[in-house]
């Protein structure tokens, strides 16, 4: 069961209280005047999975967008594998 805790007292004890959640998968409602506003719980293995999996898929859209600005911009004859080639020769 999950342990009511008004929203001062969670600024107060902010790292007491996601310590436990995370060592001891403690649940708390958080309340504003005495109101539920929020639940503060662990992260299941799939939540963390899928949030894993977004931060991977907006990396490597972050990564193709970088790629096509530097395609667009690119002004040599030859490609970068040729030209970073030619750089080790030396």
């Amino acid at each position: 069961m999950a342990t009511q805790i008004g929203v001062r007292e969670l600024k107060n004890q902010a790292s007491k209280i996601v310590r436990a959640v995370r060592e001891e998968a403690a649940e708390y409602i958080i309340t504003v005047n005495g109101e539920p506003v929020a639940v503060l719980r662990p992260l299941t293995d799939l939540e963390v999975a899928h949030t894993r999996e977004a931060e991977i898929e907006a990396e490597l859209a972050e990564m193709l967008q970088l790629a096509q600005e530097i395609g667009a911009a690119w002004t040599s004859d030859k490609t970068a594998v040729e030209l970073v080639s030619e750089q080790r020769q030396y």
